[in-house]
C-alpha cells in the first residue's frame, strides 16, 4: 500500500466501525450520513485489501485482519492525539471529563473515599463512574472504554500497564461473645462457621460451592497448604457485610486488615490475628497502553498514587 495515497482520516472511521460493528451506529457516532459511512467502508476495504466487516447471522462481524488492525489503529490514534495535545491542555479545575474506573468492593471502601475527597477540592466538575468487576471485561480495558482498574489481580494481560498501590495482610473479625474468642487458635478457628468475602478479576462471578474450596482465594489456599479446610456458611462479594454478619456470635470473617480495622468500630467486635500464615496481597492499578500517554489520564493516575501513599503514611 502506498502511504501517499492513503487518507489517514479513514483510521478514525475504521476505529469506530470496528468498535460498533454496525455502519448505522458508526455513522451516528461520527455525525455523518449512513451512505457516507458505507462509502468510507468501501474505501477502507480497497485500502487494506480485506472485507474488514462481513455480514453474518449475528450481524456484522470483524474479519481476522480487522481484529489484527483494531489495537494498532487505536494505538496510532492515541499517539496522534498525544502529538497534537499540549502538555498543559488538561486543566482539572475546569474539566468535565468522565473517568470510568473498575474497582473492587475492597478498593471502594479503602481508597475511593480519599480519591473523591481530593477530586472535590481540585476538580469539582470531573465525573467518576465506578464499575464493578462484573461490569467490565479485559476487552473493555484494552480498547480504552474503561480508564483503569483498581483491584487485586490473580493475573492480567502483559500488554496492560500496572502499578502497585499497597500491600495488605489479613485479620479475623468476630463477636466478643463468640465461644472461641478467648481461645483463638487453629483448632478453634476450624471449628467455627465462616464468612467468605471476595470478588476479584473481571467478568461475571458464579455461585460458590462449599464443597469445592480449592479456588476460593488466598485464605483457603493457605489452609489447603496445611491440609485443612474451613466451614463456610456465608458467601458474599461485599466488604460492607462482614461487620454486620460477624455480630452473630458463631461466625468468623477473615478479611483484609484495612477493612477489618474500618469495620471494628462496634465495641462488640474483636480483631484477631489469623492463627496461620496467609500471604499478603497487592492492590494494583492497571490501564491500557492506549491511554498511557493521555494527559488527563496521567493526571488521575498520579492523583490516585499520591492518595495511596498518603494513606500508607498515616498508618
Amino acid at each position: 500500500m502506498n502511504i501517499a495515497s492513503a487518507d489517514l482520516n479513514l483510521l478514525k472511521y475504521l476505529d469506530v466501525l470496528l468498535r460498533e460493528q454496525n455502519v448505522t451506529r458508526a455513522a451516528e457516532q461520527l455525525g455523518i450520513t449512513q451512505p457516507a459511512m458505507s462509502n468510507s467502508l468501501k474505501r477502507l476495504r480497497e485500502l487494506f485489501g480485506d472485507p474488514l466487516l462481513i455480514r453474518t447471522s449475528d450481524g456484522m462481524t470483524a474479519t481476522e485482519r480487522a481484529q489484527e488492525l483494531r489495537p494498532l489503529v487505536r494505538q496510532i490514534l492515541s499517539q496522534t492525539e498525544q502529538l497534537f495535545t499540549p502538555e498543559d491542555s488538561f486543566r482539572p479545575e475546569e474539566s468535565r471529563r468522565v473517568f470510568r474506573i473498575m474497582t473492587s468492593d475492597y478498593a471502594e471502601g479503602t481508597l475511593v473515599p480519599h480519591i473523591v475527597r481530593r477530586l472535590r477540592a481540585e476538580a469539582p466538575n470531573v465525573v467518576l463512574d465506578f464499575l464493578t468487576p462484573s461490569d467490565v471485561s479485559y476487552q473493555d480495558m484494552e480498547q480504552g472504554r474503561v480508564d483503569m482498574a483498581v483491584n487485586r489481580f490473580n493475573e492480567i494481560p502483559g500488554s496492560f500497564h500496572q502499578v502497585s498501590l499497597w500491600k495488605d495482610s489479613f485479620s479475623c473479625l468476630l463477636n466478643r461473645d463468640n465461644p472461641i474468642a478467648g481461645n483463638f487458635n487453629l483448632d478453634s478457628y476450624l471449628s467455627a462457621q465462616h464468612i467468605w468475602v471476595s470478588k476479584t478479576g473481571f467478568g461475571v462471578g458464579f455461585g460458590m460451592n462449599p464443597e469445592r474450596l480449592g479456588g476460593l482465594g488466598w485464605i483457603d489456599h493457605a489452609l489447603e497448604q496445611l491440609g485443612k479446610t474451613r466451614k463456610i456458611s456465608i458467601f458474599t462479594r461485599h466488604y460492607q457485610m462482614p461487620a454486620l454478619l460477624a455480630m452473630n456470635n458463631d461466625l468468623v470473617a477473615t478479611l483484609p486488615s484495612r477493612v477489618a480495622k474500618m469495620q471494628a468500630q462496634n465495641e462488640r467486635l474483636l480483631i484477631k490475628k489469623p492463627p496461620f500464615d496467609i500471604p499478603e496481597f497487592e492492590l494494583k492499578m492497571a490501564w491500557s497502553s492506549l491511554l498511557h500517554h493521555n494527559v488527563a489520564h496521567r493526571w488521575l493516575r498520579r492523583l490516585i498514587q499520591e492518595e495511596a501513599e498518603r494513606i500508607l503514611d498515616e498508618e
